[in-house]
């Protein structure tokens, strides 16, 4: 029985194979690109779940109340952790947790490394396995260091590194370190990757801060004990906090903030391991969201979605072709299970031809999926026992879903209207024409984000940021030379250079350079019985020139000054903070006894990402802090030479550094790739959709000409004119598209403005937006219908009459 049926599905699909392979083409492209981009999803997911201590893993946050609303931040003061594991119960285990770029020496090798400094718990905290050297307290020793695998195979060859001596460069001082372990490299999944782990006493705040709390460099996880709830931990830290931060709290009142729902000016929180790499900090609130991955699953589910609308539509269209041939299996006896499988079997064979074809085109997509969303895609994940039954039953259903509609349909019929050749149900066209509505109209959505998300990204890549982000590069200071000796000689090296306009520093950056690497420093004090917040940017002479930031008010840093090394210039952002009527008469309180005299202000820029508001900042000449990045103006013309003869030069100072130079509109461009990468995603599954609709929409158009090629013939031979008759048959589908346009741009505009809600700076939305898309996807209709309209309109009614 089995055999017949396979037989028979095998025989119809290859009788109608124009549209066997239509179907097989939309369903294996569906399977393709929904593989790929489910797969990308479930790697995101999948993040940090790999930690055997996973569920008890909290980073810790806190919150304060201020007279504009509730703050949040992660970082702490060096005696927080080990005074919370002490004064706070539940704790089991804890470390602080600092991320830096470490330049580190062996024999003749200089690797600059990302560095974690942490505390001995780290690594029985977090699972990393020790495959070489000592496996518990790998860090208890503040000469000892733990190198990953990889960091290994750099560093040491294949020589053994445990007990090898390596030197670090911290803080301009040369400080050497014993390897103890040989650590596992971090999976792809983890939001925290490191080459190398120091005990976190030796970086450069620890000494300088080790007592204060007032000062917030670093990050602390907490692994809490058994059957303790973070909530419970929560709620316990409460005195501790009002402990602690006594001064901060009494400054929050005299503010005017207000008390949480719980009566407290500030509260520690636990954000759990698996939900750190979808926090967000932006606007003064933490949000865990997902939504990035679901809108990737979203965007596989409608191209699928819209395959399978395709696929039913075929279905039923072909229905009427096979009316006679059901009418006499069961005039010979066959059952309406019988013809359900039969029927559903075919639809089956279908499925797992494209099923096939589509795995196989997302292993051929999967080099150029990668380099166009910038990740990188393990299929791995879909061979794990539970993702295999997943994918089967899903398999199983969807097929019921898709092929077992049609086939309850036709194994329906009764066997007097199956062999007079109609259908009894009157609502066919009626589902046919939703599907259709709806397939267009998830293709409109798609094409309306792209053009939304194109306009946003364009307008944020040209707007002005207050600074000259063509003419300028930037590089990390890298190397061995404490930074103001590497700059004072980049300044010498390139002197004689006429393309060459400026040569400054600071200890950040503008935008995302190619290192990656991208922080905040902030500063809080009380200012004439008021609390102030700034942002600080430790700078070199010449920062504002180089940069051709807009001095508003005073003047700039002067090297013939000797006390501008006391001095601040402040945005007008931090003008404002301090109420001042003449900002340049103010003093801002200093580290000692001595404070610091305003002497400019500086028109806003943007410094930090462009979704957020540009928030107070401070600039110092700090000679006792490092700076991090060199900043090179050049001249427009001949950029190419310019960037050569910065890199020949940092290399003679620097000869064993990376020299990472880039623009600085490059680095904007880099704070933006999220936003990047979602336009491609979305303009990629719009062409996907609007093209599986397209396919749908030609098969509909041959099958309902087939069906009207007499009616066609008999209006030609009483005069109609081909306009008319292509008009006949294409107004139809072309209602159904102007529906799935009234239908979508509402959706669109709305999901387009909660989008748009995350960005400070960002444009209108316009109708025209959406106009272009719904026109778009008519013009597409029409170009796809005319093609078989027009043949069957142009053909001689002679040949379609002749058999009556």
């Amino acid at each position: 029985m089995f055999k017949n049926y396979v037989k028979i599905a095998l025989r119809n699909l290859w009788k109608n194979r124009v549209f066997t392979v239509i179907g097989i083409l939309g369903l294996s492209v569906a399977f393709g690109v929904a593989t790929l981009l489910t797969t990308e999803s479930l790697q995101e997911l999948s993040y940090d779940k790999f930690h055997a201590n996973g569920n008890a893993l909290f980073k810790v946050y806190i919150t304060w109340q201020t007279p504009e609303g509730t703050e949040v931040g992660t970082s702490q003061p060096t005696p927080f952790a080990e005074a919370l594991s002490t004064e706070v119960p539940g704790a089991d285990k804890i470390t602080r947790f600092l991320e830096e770029e470490a330049l580190t020496m062996y024999n003749d090798k200089e690797l600059g490394l990302d560095a974690i400094y942490a505390d001995s718990d780290f690594f029985e905290m977090f699972s990393f396995p020790i495959v070489q050297g000592t496996k518990n307290n790998a860090l208890a020793d503040v000469s000892s260091v733990v190198i990953a695998k990889n960091t290994a195979v750099k560093l040491f060859g294949e020589e053994n590194p445990v007990g090898k001596t390596v030197t670090v460069l911290i803080n301009g001082t040369n400080e050497p370190f014993i390897v103890s372990a040989v650590s596992e490299n971090a999976p792809e999944q983890s939001s925290i990757e490191f080459d190398i782990v120091l005990p976190f006493q030796k970086n450069r705040n620890y000494e300088p801060t080790k007592e204060l709390w007032n000062a917030q460099y670093h990050e602390v996880y907490v692994q809490l004990q058994e059957q303790v709830l973070p909530k419970t931990f929560e709620e316990n830290s409460r005195s501790f906090t009002n402990l602690h931060y006594e001064g901060a709290v009494e400054s929050l009142k005299r503010d005017g903030a207000q008390p949480n729902a719980h009566g407290n000016f500030m509260q520690l929180g636990l954000l759990p391991i698996k939900d750190v790499r979808f926090a967000s900090y932006d606007e003064g609130y933490l949000e865990v969201s997902r939504s990035k991955v679901y809108i990737v699953l979203g965007v596989a589910f409608l191209i699928l979605f819209i395959a399978c609308v395709n696929f039913i539509n075929m279905s039923i269209a072909k229905s009427a072709q096979r009316l006679r041939e059901i009418g006499m299996r069961k005039t010979l006896g066959a059952q309406k299970n019988q013809l359900f499988f039969q029927f559903w079997g075919e639809s089956l064979i279908v499925f797992l031809i494209s099923i096939t074809i589509g795995i196989v085109l997302s292993l051929l997509l999967k080099d150029g999926f990668e380099t166009l969303f910038r990740t990188t895609v393990s299929f791995d994940i879909l061979l794990s026992p539970k993702t295999i039954v997943f994918a089967v039953l899903f398999v199983l259903l969807i097929s019921l879903l898709v092929g077992g509609y049609p086939a309850v349909l036709l194994s329906r019929l009764s066997t007097i209207r199956s062999l007079k050749g109609k259908l009894e149900t009157s609502g066919k066209n009626r589902l046919r024409d939703a599907l259709i509505v709806v397939q267009f109209g998830i293709a409109i959505l798609l094409i309306s984000g792209t053009f939304v998300l194109r306009e946003q990204i364009d307008y944020m890549r040209n707007k002005d940021l207050g600074f000259n982000k063509e003419q300028v590069l930037s590089f990390p200071l890298n190397g061995k030379k404490n930074s103001y000796d590497a700059v004072k000689l980049l300044r010498e090296e390139l002197a004689g250079n006429p393309n060459i306009l400026g040569v400054t520093a600071s200890d950040n950056n503008l935008g995302r350079g190619k290192d990656g690497s991208q922080y905040s420093s902030v500063w809080g004090f009380d200012y004439k019985g008021k609390s102030v917040r700034t942002n600080t940017l430790i700078v070199d002479y010449d920062y504002i020139e180089t940069l051709d930031l807009q001095l508003i008010e005073g003047r700039t840093f002067d090297k013939a000054r000797e006390g501008d090394t006391r001095a601040v210039i402040i945005n007008e952002s931090m003008a404002r903070a301090l109420g001042e009527e003449d900002p340049l008469a103010a003093m801002l309180p200093g580290n000692d006894s001595l404070t610091s005299p305003i002497i400019g202000v500086l028109k806003d820029y943007i410094f930090q990402d462009i979704s957020k508001a540009i928030e107070p900042l401070t600039l110092f000449l700090d000679r006792e802090q490092g700076l991090t990045y060199a900043y090179v103006k050049v001249a427009s013309s001949n950029m190419a030479k310019s960037f050569a003869a910065v890199e020949t030069a940092y290399k003679s100072i620097e000869p064993n550094a990376e020299f990472l130079g880039s623009f600085l509109d490059e680095n904007v461009d880099r704070t933006f790739r999220r936003e990047k990468s979602m336009a491609a995603l979305i303009t990629s599954g719009s062409i996907i959709a609007i093209l599986l609709s397209c396919i749908g929409l030609f098969a509909m158009s041959i099958l309902i000409t087939s069906q009207r090629t007499k009616e066609i013939g008999i209006r030609k031979v009483i005069g109609a004119s081909v306009a008319s008759v292509t008009y006949l048959i294409t107004k139809d589908f072309l209602k159904l598209v102007f529906i799935a346009f009234v239908v979508a741009t509402p959706i669109a505009w709305w999901f387009a403005k909660q989008w748009l809600e995350n960005y400070t700076y960002r444009i209108e939305l316009s109708w025209h937006l959406f106009a272009i898309a719904g026109l778009l996807g008519l013009v597409i209709a029409v170009l796809t219908i005319s093609a078989r309209t027009i043949k069957a309109a142009t053909a001689n009614p002679v040949e379609s009459l002749r058999d009556e």
